[in-house]
């Protein structure tokens, strides 16, 4: 069911769904980076304080690639929260903590929205009568719109915790590094930016993400008794 609602069909649905998908992506984007801030601030860092970046207003956080890259894959980026390490007392662990504060917040937003899902989108608009098109179709984008929120706020998780650069991932990676690998590493960070996007756009790794995005999902899924026929 979920599959096909979010492969669309017509440009009429693709639009529905772009539009459905927005103040998710705003909320998302805005909070993972807000995440990041508020943990630096929290380790001794007031960098992302002092520039007002420990909010969730989204026009303080939105990179316009990152931004359709979400909008149109379902993961993406959003303007880095600047982090000066000078401030922490334990630099490799406090930027680590930093970077998995990101795809943490994202992941505990899709729980949320889960639970909203299971017992506001199956529970109470699923009881409500329904007796009109237009009714049908305003429960119908509310339960889709929440289910857009799990899935979506899954994905920019697992995309963020890949272990390469500049991506969360790479962060706590890195402290499992020893110094001389790490380096030789960061000497190559561009190269395998590039690498990655390129891999994202020609399949093998957006693939790869959506497969164990459907896996969580179909986890917590299980977890809250949601029938799995629905993914």
């Amino acid at each position: 069911m979920f599959r096909y609602m979010l492969g669309g069909g017509d440009m009429q649905s693709y639009l529905i769904g772009m539009l459905l998908s927005l103040p998710i992506v705003f909320l998302s984007l805005s909070l993972h980076e807000t995440a990041h801030g508020y943990i630096a601030y929290r380790l001794g860092d007031p960098t992302a304080k002092s520039l007002g970046r420990l909010t969730l207003n989204p026009i303080k956080h939105l990179d316009p690639i990152g931004f359709l890259c979400m909008l149109l894959a379902g993961f993406g980026w959003a303007n880095p929260v600047p982090v000066n390490s000078r401030y922490f007392k334990n630099p490799r662990r406090d930027i680590a903590l930093v970077g998995l504060s990101g795809p943490l917040s994202n992941l505990l937003l899709s729980f949320v929205f889960l639970l909203l899902l299971r017992f506001v989108g199956f529970g109470w608009l699923a009881t409500l009568p329904v007796k009109t098109e237009l009714q049908f179709n305003l429960v119908y984008f509310a339960i889709l719109f929440l289910y857009y929120g799990v899935y979506m706020n899954i994905t920019l998780a697992i995309f963020n915790l890949l272990p390469v650069p500049p991506l969360d991932g790479s962060r706590i990676f890195y402290v499992f590094l020893p110094p001389r690998l790490y380096y030789k590493v960061m000497q190559h960070e561009r190269t395998i930016t590039l690498v990655v996007m390129a891999l994202l756009l020609l399949g093998p790794l957006s693939s790869l993400i959506n497969l164990l995005s459907s896996l969580i999902l179909k986890g917590m899924f299980a977890l809250v008794g949601m029938p799995g026929f629905l993914l």
